[in-house]
């Protein structure tokens, strides 16, 4: 993955690099070090993308709570 996916996956998920680096547990610095280096690790990409997923599924969970008893 590169940089510009990276970029558009984290908008997607609404979220900044520091709020990623702290759901993920990793240091900020090494999150930031990705962008400069555009050497971002295989796993990121799978995360987002489920992490995106999982918003979605629980948006939609809220939506319908009202109509089911």
């Amino acid at each position: 993955m590169n940089n510009d996916i990276f970029v558009k996956l984290l908008k997607k998920a609404d979220l900044n690099k520091k709020e990623f680096s702290k759901k993920t547990k990793l240091a900020y610095s090494t999150v930031g070090n990705w962008t400069t280096n555009n050497n971002i690790p295989d796993w990121v990409e799978s995360w987002l993308e489920n992490y995106i997923k999982a918003k979605v599924s629980d948006e939609v969970i809220e939506a319908v709570k009202p109509f089911v008893k």
